[in-house]
């Protein structure tokens, strides 16, 4: 396979033997770990084997907490254990007996051709659930752990395809060679849950670094109101490793969906098919389209796991990869909000050292900022995680892009696209569009994503704004351990104040940093090279305006933008005219005299509506020419942006550009939802679908589906028509199609 090839130069490693990075680099060596996992060793010779419960028991952690150890347990929940017989008095010894017996606690022996790998795989013979690997990404792969062994993983998915889903010609062929079939059962057994990689007692020697999964606490505001602790209740990092190409660069390997962490509340810890096919396609979308996201590895189904949601559905695991996985909300569980009311759960008190401790391992190792030991860290942290945030918003506005759920624990750090559930790509225009089924106030349409944003950054600062206030008073040093311990509430009280009066400040860097990213990325869109101060009032709203108007689909009307050429733009008299017969009636109705270039043009704009007899083409063309005539003029302002190019490759050089930043290929709902069926109906045909899927999404940009063809459909292949239909706006009836959170 192409990934596989690519990989080639690289030295590579199965999972198990994946390099660490440096303490200094690890979560777990710099924040406060859980009270009931202080370490690695409690977690794996005691809490696993005496005390497992802990580790599914959903409670709040001690106020200094960041994280919690935890492994994997992909289980159905709730758990169905059998009462002994003959009956016990100690009804809890038998229920930690019977965890612990489907823990993954024995050791596997070290491997002979990696003898001083840091990590030992621990497995587990109790639980037998059959795994099936459902997908890979290549482009994940590729970009973030491009050392990691997968042995012949690729050729058990079978060769992409949407039109032969069921024949396995093509297909290519599994290895016969045993150390390439163990890298591939090694990674499946890892990323399944069903085995742990865990640091083994002989490596944990004073200059070891020992290692353990973990989860993460945080707390957050959800729909506009504090939830209290909330916590990775369904995630867990079961690896770290550094890029082979910089050291400074690491990337966790998180699942998704493999059971229950003390952060579970009420809920199983589990994931199904359909979430993770969702997720699993759309992170590597989004990359493919440069907006800034989580990643994903692996899609490996759990066929004998139920799951119960709005029906019993089939378990699932996603591996998906960051930098880091904290968020807005790590640092809301360390700070609340004051007189707070919510329903369930629970807070614990504000905890000011684990804020510190918190912050600066952010400011220095997550976000890397430019600071000196010593120096205060607090405004420029809440600065660039601003920044970053909005330029993320910006580019999922000019993308038509639908989080669905914004909620505070919801916003990473980094600025990255975090929590795939119920989101969406905008189809006919709409801005009011509510993605969310469960947002019935529309909190989070389309429109007011910039503004959730701008929420999620004040949360923020209320949060950090006692370091703000203590750092101002200290004349730029950085807080100390023990800052509050001798402070007064007063004094505490004043350095919130003082924080809180940058508010401004970052309220005007992230709409001025996302005013500025998104007209960037619209003027790709729209072809144009330089800066102009009317582009959002002349160009950009009235293009917007007039697809709202007549319903026309946001992303097949830019890509067929890039066909428009200001020499189209040319009105023609009635006696030079060449219309034909129905154009004379469309001329009779109010059409002024085109030529045949730009009628034709404007047809196909107007061939992007669902229900093209509800449009009036007349009155909707005549719409169209006045932004026509201003794109022309402004086409046409830009010639000497374009002096590399002769005047009779302008068109065309234009065009390649549009091209590669206006997709013809995008993750819609009807689409999802389709490829959803198909897998669920046949794994095996279902895995050749979610390939193809998948290549198509990390390419939006190439002409799927012979686009420029001219050939009858009967001369295209099966497999053309197949690609073509998937970049179609498909059944009207999923036009707007809104998901629930649990998708």
């Amino acid at each position: 396979m192409k990934a596989v090839k690519r990989m080639m130069s690289t030295k590579t490693f199965p999972i198990s033997a994946l390099p660490l990075p440096p303490r200094s680099q690890l979560l777990i060596h710099n924040l406060i770990p859980d009270t009931y996992t202080p370490s690695v060793e409690e977690l794996r010779e005691k809490v696993q084997k005496e005390t497992p419960s802990l580790q599914r028991r959903a409670r709040l952690l001690p106020p200094s907490s960041h994280y919690s150890h935890v492994a994997p347990f992909p289980v159905s929940f709730p758990y169905v254990i059998e009462p002994p017989v003959p009956a016990s008095d100690d009804n809890g010894a038998y229920i930690e007996k019977w965890l612990a017996e489907r823990e993954s606690t024995t050791p596997n022996p070290s491997s002979s051709k990696h003898p001083n790998s840091p990590l030992r795989i621990y497995t587990n013979d109790v639980r037998k659930d059959r795994l099936d690997l459902i997908g890979i990404s290549e482009t994940g792969l590729r970009d973030c752990v491009p050392h990691l062994d997968v042995g012949d993983a690729f050729a058990i998915l079978g060769a992409p395809s949407l039109s032969d889903e069921y024949a396995d010609e093509g297909d290519p062929t599994p290895s016969d060679k045993p150390e390439i079939v163990a890298a591939r059962e090694e990674l499946i057994d890892i990323l399944s849950g069903h085995s742990t990689l865990m640091s083994p007692p002989e490596r944990e020697s004073p200059n070891a670094t020992p290692f353990a999964p973990w989860s993460l606490r945080y707390s957050g505001h959800q729909f506009g109101s504090f939830a209290g602790q909330l916590g990775d209740g369904r995630a867990i990092t079961v690896h770290v490793t550094p890029h082979p190409n910089d050291s400074n660069t690491v990337y966790e390997l998180q699942l998704k969906g493999a059971g229950r962490t003390p952060f579970s509340r009420s809920a199983d810890g589990l994931a199904v098919l359909r979430s993770s096919i969702r997720e699993y396609l759309c992170s590597e979308a989004m990359q493919a389209l440069r907006i800034p996201t989580t990643r994903s590895l692996t899609l490996i189904s759990l066929p004998e796991l139920t799951v119960r949601r709005e029906t019993v559905e089939t378990g699932c695991i996603l591996t998906r990869m960051a930098p880091s996985f904290i968020r807005i909300g790590c640092f809301e569980a360390f700070n609340p909000p004051a007189d707070m009311y919510f329903f369930g759960g629970g807070q614990q008190k504000t905890d000011y050292e684990g804020l510190r401790v918190l912050g600066e391992w952010v400011a220095h190792q997550v976000l890397k900022l430019p600071i000196q030991k010593g120096e205060a860290w607090g405004q420029k942290l809440i600065e660039e995680v601003a920044k970053r945030n909005a330029e993320m918003v910006a580019a999922w506005q000019a993308y038509g892009f639908m989080h669905g759920v914004i909620n505070t624990d919801n916003v990473s750090i980094l600025g990255l696209t975090i929590d795939y559930g119920p989101y969406a790509f905008m189809d006919v225009f709409d801005p009011s569009h509510i993605c969310n089924h469960t947002d019935e106030e529309g909190r989070y349409a389309y429109k007011f994503q910039p503004n959730m944003i701008v929420y999620a950054l004040r949360a923020l600062l209320n949060a950090l704004a006692p370091v703000l206030g203590a750092e101002a008073d200290s004349g730029g040093a950085a807080v100390s351990e023990g800052w509050t311990e001798d402070v007064k509430p007063e004094r505490l009280e004043q350095w919130k104040k003082r924080g809180l009066e940058y508010r401004s400040e970052v309220e005007r860097i992230v709409q001025q940093t996302s005013a500025d990213e998104y007209g960037r990325l619209m003027r790709k869109r729209f072809g144009l090279r330089n800066q102009h101060k009317s582009d959002e009032s002349r160009i950009f709203a009235p293009f917007l305006d007039i697809l709202e108007g007549q319903q026309l689909d946001f992303h097949s009307t830019f890509r067929t933008l890039c066909s428009f050429k200001p020499s189209m733009f040319v009105k023609i008299e009635p006696s030079e005219s060449t219309l034909d017969e129905s154009k004379g009636k469309e001329k009779a109705s109010g059409v002024p005299a085109l030529s045949d270039e730009l009628h034709t043009f404007i047809s196909k704009l107007l061939s992007g509506t669902p229900e093209p007899e509800n449009l009036d083409h007349g009155a909707a063309t005549q719409t169209w020419l006045p932004w026509l005539e201003a794109y022309a003029a402004r086409i046409r302002e830009e010639r000497s942006d374009w002096s590399e190019v002769p005047d009779d490759k302008l068109d065309e050089a234009r065009k390649a550009e549009m091209l590669s930043v206006n997709p013809r290929f995008v993750l819609r709902q009807w689409l999802l939802e389709d490829v959803i069926k198909r897998v669920e109906r046949d794994s095996e045909g279902g895995k050749r679908v979610l390939a193809k899927v998948m290549h198509m999404a990390c390419n939006p940009f190439e002409p799927w589906g012979a686009e420029d063809s001219e050939d009858p459909d009967e001369e295209l292949t099966k497999e053309d028509l197949a690609e073509r239909r998937y970049c179609g706006l498909g059944d009207k009836k999923m036009l707007g199609f809104q998901c629930s959170c649990s998708s």
